[in-house]
């Protein structure tokens, strides 16, 4: 079997780089495998991380801030023969076998599986698990919110069944901070939507997976720690994530859905922002706007 192609995308990740290379052997225990990293113009010492710490790795410089999925596209083009991907942040930190546990859950109808993931710090697991974005979901989520709206399948995409995380669970897709893909999946789905400079990447493929027969599994005995983003609390990220989720459901779906989950969404945000979270103020102010979906505003 070809090897397994480990992809990370770096943008000034010098500071979380050394902890993750040295879990890796651990992480990658049983597979043989290379690492590709495409790093998106750092200006700190990634490159220089890397060189150091792991020489054998394959360094794809793309000359720019070129955002996740661009990044994910250049290293796979640098890849070479693989027999699966390992698609990770470099903020991960894999655990004892974590890589092959998922890499033996490809197959019959799985093209994507996905681990355990743990906060740092924290023995419980993060709930990783989505289902696709509806106009329903959406009000269930403004209303009464996600997590308890998560109880009931047709209010949340957030899955919230502790049931769902103790076995092998298939979901309409899920966290990417560390998925691994089979080889016909990336085949049949083709390159990473590079429109969605960061945030919505990972749904959008999971969909495309789904809809050409490639399901999502989370595999429960592979587990990991993900150090995490600052998505929930900068104003500025928060604000691209929620503008990419309304144009990943205009992309799959028609003007007068859009609208409706638009409005959703909106509803949702601006009950958040009355209650003082400044992430969601300007969110809503940036989703309020004409023509706040026609391009993705990068950092």
């Amino acid at each position: 079997m070809s090897p397994v192609a480990v992809i990370v995308v770096t943008w000034n990740s010098a500071s979380v780089l050394p902890g993750f290379l040295a879990a890796l052997p651990e992480g990658m225990a049983g597979l043989d495998w290379r690492l590709v990293v495409a790093d998106n113009d750092s200006a700190d010492d990634t490159v220089a991380v890397l060189r150091e710490l792991a020489p054998d790795t394959t360094i794809v410089q793309t000359g720019r801030n070129a955002g996740y999925a661009a990044g994910i596209n250049a290293a796979l083009g640098a890849a070479g023969d693989y027999g699966a991907v390992l698609i990770c942040n470099p903020d991960i930190r894999m655990r004892q076998g974590c890589a092959k546990r998922l890499v033996d859950n490809l197959g019959d109808g799985v093209g994507i599986a996905v681990p355990l993931l743990y906060e740092e710090g924290s023995d419980t697991p993060h709930r990783s698990l989505r289902r696709e974005s509806t106009v329903l979901r959406a009000l269930g989520e403004a209303v009464i919110g996600n997590t308890r709206a998560g109880r009931f399948p047709a209010l949340s995409e957030l899955v919230t069944d502790p049931a769902a995380y103790r076995h092998p669970t298939r979901a309409d897709w899920a966290t990417g901070a560390l998925m691994a893909m089979s080889a016909d999946c990336l085949t049949a789905c083709g390159p990473w939507d590079e429109s969605f400079f960061l945030y919505s990447e990972e749904t959008e493929y999971c969909l495309r997976a789904r809809d050409r027969g490639y399901a999502t599994q989370l595999d429960p005995t592979a587990e990991a720690v993900h150090l995490g983003g600052d998505s929930q609390v900068s104003p500025r990220l928060w604000t691209l994530l929620t503008l990419n989720r309304v144009r990943l459901y205009r992309k799959r779906h028609g003007p007068l859905a859009t609208t409706a989950f638009r409005t959703a969404v909106l509803l949702r945000e601006t009950s958040r922002a009355a209650l003082g979270r400044k992430a969601s103020r300007a969110a809503a102010t940036a989703l309020a706007r004409p023509g706040a979906l026609r391009r993705t505003p990068g950092p």
